[in-house]
């Protein structure tokens, strides 16, 4: 049958659309393409390499401003966890998923076999609507991905991306459905996942300045809640347990 040519342009044009709206779904989200960032991110990512090429790494700990901080804040609760073990801090300030992804396929992990890395990431990605739980959940399970098939011979311990915020809100709650969907990577064998996060809360939710003075970064206290927290794990996955 010929249509007539109002109906055929309407047709076309409806193909197009439909063709165009299922390109854009096929699109991966932000939190898995991997991107650097500039300035002294930059710089700082090379330090890591710098660092990882000397070798002699047992234990990485990967993520944004709140795992740099061990440095800051958490450096006594550093000496006295991580010190020891020939630990390697891999904080970056302001980091997503999508940065993190750059870094571990641009020397971050190159050339180094350490028994565990922990990683803790996700909350820069929520920030209004950035990006969903879902998204942020594909962006862990790309990391965690790119960390199992470069360094097979290492276990990884994901955390729950902490709670945020003086009171439960939705920003929080994002973060949490996030964390849910990532806890599915765990296969009991070469990943594993921890939700620490009541230990930060009070018995109503509330976090307080205290613990996270901006309600986001952690206070030397804070620091102090969250290694002793996965302690147990840490030590059990770096075979110094049963």
């Amino acid at each position: 049958m010929i249509c007539n040519v109002r109906r055929c342009l309407l047709s076309a044009l409806a193909l197009t659309l439909i063709a165009a709206s299922v390109a854009v779904a096929a699109d991966p989200p932000s939190t898995v393409v991997p991107v650097p960032r500039e300035g002294g991110w930059i710089e700082r990512h090379n330090r890591f390499n710098e660092r990882v090429k000397q070798g002699d790494v047992d234990l990485l700990l990967i993520g944004d401003s709140i795992t740099q901080g061990w440095e800051g804040n958490g450096k006594d609760a550093w000496a006295k966890h991580y010190t020891p073990r020939k630990a390697v801090n891999l904080g970056i300030g302001g980091d997503q998923t999508q940065h993190v992804l750059w870094r571990l396929q641009n020397g971050n992990i190159e050339g180094i076999k350490p028994k565990l890395a922990v990683l803790m990431i996700g909350t820069n990605n929520s920030n209004g609507n950035d990006n969903t739980a879902e998204e942020i959940a594909a962006g862990i399970e790309a990391i965690v991905t790119n960390l199992r098939d470069n360094l097979p011979e290492t276990k990884v311990l994901v955390l729950a991306i902490f709670p945020r915020g003086e009171k439960p809100n939705p920003q929080r709650e994002k973060n949490a459905k996030a964390s849910e969907i990532a806890s599915k990577l765990a296969d009991g064998q070469n990943v594993f996942f921890l939700d620490i996060g009541q230990k930060f809360l009070s018995e109503d939710g509330t976090l307080t300045r205290e613990i996270m003075p901006d309600f986001l970064h952690l206070s030397p206290q804070g620091y102090t809640i969250w290694g002793e927290a996965i302690e147990p794990e840490v030590a059990k996955l770096m075979g110094e347990t049963k």
